[in-house]
């Protein structure tokens, strides 16, 4: 079970690296949403045990603490 939950973290960060690659006509703050919601996503699979809420719960706070940063 771990090595699963190791493929799904690694898969989740590639993609998040592969689409923040479009970001390049993106303004600051939409940049900072987008990495905010990534990294909470993360966060939260990791801290809840990949639960999907736990997943969804980081993305959403990620997002709204990334899309705050430098207003």
């Amino acid at each position: 079970m771990k090595s699963i939950q190791k493929f799904a973290l690694s898969a989740v960060t590639a993609a998040m690296l592969i689409g923040l690659s479009g970001c390049s006509g993106m303004t600051a703050q939409e940049k900072n949403t987008a990495i905010g919601a990534g990294v909470g996503a993360i966060g939260g699979s990791v801290l809840t045990g990949g639960s999907t809420v736990g997943t969804v719960g980081g993305a959403v706070v990620g997002g709204a603490i990334g899309h705050e940063v430098n207003k």
